[in-house]
């Protein structure tokens, strides 16, 4: 077989034991988390690198942008390599520009060797999304992709609660570098994991016909379908950027909420957003309508945030509803993987994957920057407001994709 069966119709019974799926989807879901995780590798220490190399707010936000920019246009581009190569050498080389970050991140002696972290991170982070869907949509029994999908979303989410953890805690410990050095032993361990099970994570390669019309890899780029879909993930991400960014700084400036309390408000955002996925794993397994669970969702979420912003709730109200929020949010998560799914044409899950979710990447960094000026102007509760606003726009984007997906 030179070409993916991605979306070959499974038969009446299911011949994949779950023993086999659940190694598939527990792989998957740990390199996944892996990346999450890498997200985060140098923001939470920004206190203590602004005190030891004398940098500004501007200074450490730019590693952001540089991070964001390079895993974004990165992951356009890696889905190509991921169908032509397979997933799983461009997965063990992504682990690996996150063991190299760690190592510089560990040597660091000034702004320079951070960019160099922060560019690092960013190719390792760019292959993940074509690299994973194409794994769970090749390797994983039609029957239990729902399943698979919020396993996904969920270890994700649980990446991104542990790296502040992590890092601050072997910090307050040791120090820095000694966080970085066990950082580089996490990864190292990940990747020899992933290397003895390597067999699971094998994919089909999409070979390119000698006959094949010029420029045909690039076909998909024509279908509308594929930017309602880049589209609904750069306004979704928008407002989790705001929620990341500016959520402690919200509820301390309108309820005085501690900065403690705030932070970790956003821990239980994550956390209800992880549940929410392991519900929306159910969910997407058993609706054939996956747009419209994401637009419920969307919606459900946009309203809780707009509760938010009014002010009616004092300061434990509203940190309640913001994580309930991500509940919300996060109940859309696996049918909004099915809904790329089946956007998907006949392989081309990485091409697809790469250019869709690199739209996550648009959104993170397009989003402080938008939303920055209003906390500038001491904005708060309208900042919330924008955020809700643009996540109704997204049930917009998410209906366009199922209106498009069905008339195929």
């Amino acid at each position: 077989m030179n070409t993916a069966t991605l979306d070959a119709v499974p038969p009446p019974a299911n011949p994949v034991p779950l023993k086999q799926d659940a190694a598939v989807i527990g792989l998957v879901g740990l390199a996944h988390g892996t990346s999450h995780f890498s997200h985060l590798l140098l923001a939470p220490l920004f206190p203590i690198f602004m005190r030891d190399f004398g940098l500004s707010y501007s200074d450490v936000g730019l590693l952001m942008s540089i991070f964001f920019v390079i895993s974004g246009s990165g992951q356009a581009m890696s889905g190509f390599v991921v169908d032509r190569i397979g997933a799983r050498p461009v997965l063990f080389a992504a682990i690996s520009c996150f063991l190299l970050a760690s190592l510089a991140a560990s040597m660091a002696t000034g702004y320079a060797g951070l960019v160099l972290v922060a560019v690092l991170a960013g190719m390792g982070n760019a292959p993940f999304h074509p690299a994973d869907f194409t794994i769970l949509n090749q390797r994983v029994s039609a029957p239990r992709l729902g399943y698979a999908f919020s396993a996904h979303g969920l270890t994700g989410n649980l990446g991104w609660a542990l790296a502040p953890a992590f890092l601050v805690g072997i910090t307050a410990l040791a120090n820095w570098r000694t966080a970085y050095h066990c950082a580089a032993l996490l990864y190292i361990a990940v990747l020899a994991l992933l290397f003895w099970q390597r067999d699971k994570l094998r994919t089909e390669v999409h070979v390119r016909h000698a006959d094949a019309p010029k420029g045909s890899d690039l076909a998909f780029m024509k279908l509308p379908v594929v930017w309602w879909c880049f589209a609904f993930f750069l306004l979704s991400t928008m407002t989790l950027a705001v929620v990341q960014s500016y959520a402690p700084s919200i509820l301390k400036q309108l309820h005085g909420v501690s900065v403690e309390a705030a932070t970790l408000t956003v821990s239980a955002y994550m956390l209800c957003g992880a549940l929410g996925m392991f519900v929306g794993g159910f969910v997407a397994a058993t609706s054939k309508h996956s747009d419209r669970v994401v637009a419920w969702a969307m919606t459900a979420g946009a309203l809780l945030l707009l509760v938010c912003a009014t002010g009616w709730l004092n300061g434990t109200g509203t940190m309640v509803v913001l994580a309930a929020t991500g509940f919300a949010v996060g109940v859309g998560g696996p049918s909004r993987d099915m809904m790329i799914k089946k956007a998907t044409p006949k392989g081309a899950t990485g091409r697809v994957y790469g250019t869709v979710y690199s739209g996550l990447d648009v959104g993170f960094a397009v989003s402080p920057m938008v939303f920055g000026l209003f906390m500038d102007r001491g904005w708060y509760a309208l900042t919330l407001a924008g955020a809700a606003l643009v996540l109704l726009v997204s049930v917009y984007a998410a209906i366009g994709v199922g209106r498009r997906t069905a008339a195929r």
